[in-house]
């Protein structure tokens, strides 16, 4: 009975780590570097051109998006990243979008996991899509 009391009480705490750990933006606002669109294991890059207001578009649809917060940055700085939260357990994804020229460069990961199972390219494929 004790090791089950200690399982359940591991599973809450990691549950409380993944929901209220502290993000911070020195280590997720970072300009992303993409050469060409490509897919991980929990991360998705993106290369759209969207023209000089593209990241202002870009902007309205991600605060739009339930469950979702600025991290860092802003629109007029030209970069900004987003932090998303799922549902259930609240695991955190950031996406970061940079304008480059005409050019959005779009990064979107997770932060706990070897696997995302997809959520971010579905995400960021979405914004996308909304644009």
């Amino acid at each position: 009975m004790t090791f089950l009391w200690l399982i359940i009480v591991l599973a809450l705490g990691l549950a409380a780590y993944v929901r209220f750990a502290p993000s911070a933006p020195t280590k997720w606002h970072k300009e992303p570097q993409i050469a060409q669109d490509s897919d991980g294991e929990n991360a998705v890059r993106r290369l759209v051109v969207v023209g000089p207001d593209g990241l202002a578009r870009f902007h309205q649809v991600a605060v739009g998006t339930p469950r979702t917060t600025v991290l860092a940055g802003s629109v007029g700085e030209g970069m900004v990243t987003y932090v998303t939260r799922s549902k259930l357990m609240a695991y955190p994804d950031y996406t970061t979008a940079h304008q480059d020229g005409d050019v959005l460069k779009i990064y979107g990961r997770s932060r706990f996991g070897r696997k995302d199972f997809g959520v971010n390219a579905t995400r960021v494929e979405a914004w996308i899509d909304a644009l």
